[in-house]
């Protein structure tokens, strides 16, 4: 459950406000080489997987820029490359997420990072590692500095993705984030190793319970320990805030004086591969617009949800992010509020059972006696009553800048708590041609202010056998007089 969910929705919607944001790190270059397994080699007890097609994919700090680029972020890339060909492949792939690489050096002689996974259907047989954990040299660590500490302060935040790899030594850390600090920046660190010393002062870092366990000497299974020493851990460091990630359990905060536990909704998981990068991707850019911590780290658990049910490393998109938000909004509230694709599935349902399906739109902004009176008409007309509701957007287009006066989630709301209202769908649209076409009602209904060839959509019903009916409107009623009486 969120705290403010229409405001974290908005947040996602409006792209967390562009934030600019660095991501410093490991980069690494995911390989997946795709197959089907049919028999067990006859020459050792292992499966054969018979090779279908090959892909590569951002990962590690590269896969973090990713996930904030798809969320909406304006976001540049920097850390350590070799002079290859897979070193090539990643910046190009890079370019497709519209991720700024400039600050991205090529250290000749060091190997780009590359993990190859070998996978038969959803199952991964078989990993691949290619790499130099050494430490950086001192001249590349400072060529590194040299190119990212003046540019500190045109960012809105700056995240450290730590995979070991020799990148994030302690005194980058610790100089990048003395930097930041100086220029009132936010710092996140997706922390490995055994000593966190090398992070202290940031404003949140997002290890997993392992980690946190590896780190502290703690068994992971021991919650109440685990939970104690992360919170001594965050004190010693002068860190503001850890989030620390519980897999099934979700993501437990800890800050000055509180500690508190965001559960995860059960899913089935395909890959774990990349979800701490999706974690920090998405706190970074829900905690840089100024969304409450909880909700920040609730978002970063339905992100996280999202893309263990994929196979690979992959990201996160902000339109699933919205489909999902909006599915936990319609279901604290109402499972009468849906998507076109829930309600598509519903639709069918009724129709097998022979029931006719009525449709009628409209803003729906103050609910007033006129509204009702239409929409228990509506239902009179069939046996399932579905409502299109103009989303925020397309209020503003259709009445103005200061409509509606309630938002699409609160208006949503309203109407799915009406008897006579069956399910409601929001569009975007400024007319509900799209939807209509796609719901495909028996009865298509608006007031009778309307003339019957005058109806958006409705030459398309008559089209498939349906009728339109007008409703006689309550005379009196509006929305526009309810405000005018109300500003009086």
């Amino acid at each position: 459950m969120f705290k403010e969910l229409d405001r974290t929705i908005e947040a996602v919607k409006r792209e967390f406000g562009r934030p600019q944001i660095l991501v410093v790190g490991d980069l690494i270059l995911d390989r997946y080489l795709w197959g089907r397994v049919e028999r067990i080699s006859p020459e050792a007890p292992v499966p054969v997987v018979h090779l279908e097609h090959r892909a590569h994919t951002p990962g590690g700090a590269a896969n973090v820029a990713c996930n904030l680029a798809r969320l909406g972020c304006q976001v540049s890339l920097a850390g350590i490359i070799g002079d290859d060909d897979d070193g090539r492949d990643l910046i190009e792939t890079l370019a497709n997420f519209d991720v700024e690489t400039s600050a991205i050096q090529i250290v000749r002689g060091r190997p780009t990072t590359v993990k190859t996974r070998v996978v038969g259907g959803h199952q991964q047989m078989l990993r691949l590692d290619s790499e130099d954990r050494s430490a950086l040299a001192p001249s590349e660590c400072q060529r590194l500095l040299d190119a990212l500490l003046p540019t500190v302060s045109r960012y809105s935040a700056l995240v450290l993705s730590d995979y070991d790899k020799g990148t994030l030594g302690e005194d980058v850390c610790k100089r990048l984030i003395v930097g930041a600090k100086e220029a009132s920046i936010s710092v996140f660190v997706d922390p490995k190793g055994l000593s966190y010393r090398k992070y202290a002062g940031a404003t949140m870092i997002c290890p997993n319970r392992s980690e946190v366990a590896m780190a502290t000497g703690t068994s992971p299974d021991n919650l109440s320990l685990l939970f104690e020493k992360t919170e001594e851990l965050r004190s010693n460091l002068g860190i503001d805030f850890v989030a620390l990630t519980l897999s099934d359990l979700g993501i437990a905060v800890f800050q000055t004086g509180s500690t508190y536990q965001c559960a995860a909704k059960a899913r089935e998981v395909f890959d774990v591969s990349g979800a701490g990068d999706t974690v920090i991707a998405t706190l970074a850019a829900a905690f840089s617009c100024g969304l409450d911590l909880y909700d920040c780290a609730q978002l970063a658990n339905t992100a996280a949800g999202i893309v263990i049910g994929k196979v690979g490393t992959v990201t996160i998109s902000r339109d699933e992010l919205l489909v999902t938000l909006s599915k936990q909004s319609l279901t604290q509230v109402s499972d009468k509020v849906c998507s076109l694709e829930q309600v598509r599935k519903t639709l069918a349902v009724w129709r097998a059972e022979g029931e006719r399906v009525v449709f009628t739109n409209g803003c729906f902004d103050l609910l007033h006696l006129g509204h009702v009176k239409l929409l228990e008409s509506a239902k009179q007309e069939g046996d399932r009553l579905v409502v299109g509701l103009n989303s925020d957007r397309s209020v503003r287009l259709l009445k103005g800048p200061d409509r509606p006066v309630l938002g699409e989630i609160e208006r949503a709301q309203m109407l799915a708590a009406m008897s006579p209202v069956d399910a409601v769908v929001i569009f975007d649209d400024e007319t509900p041609l799209n939807l209509i076409r796609a719901i495909r009602p028996d009865v298509l209904v608006k007031g009778a202010d309307y003339k019957e060839h005058q109806v958006v959509g409705g030459s398309e019903v008559r089209s498939w056998g349906g009728r339109v009916a007008l409703i006689p409107l309550v005379e009196g009623h509006s929305t526009t007089k309810l405000l005018t009486r109300l500003t009086r």
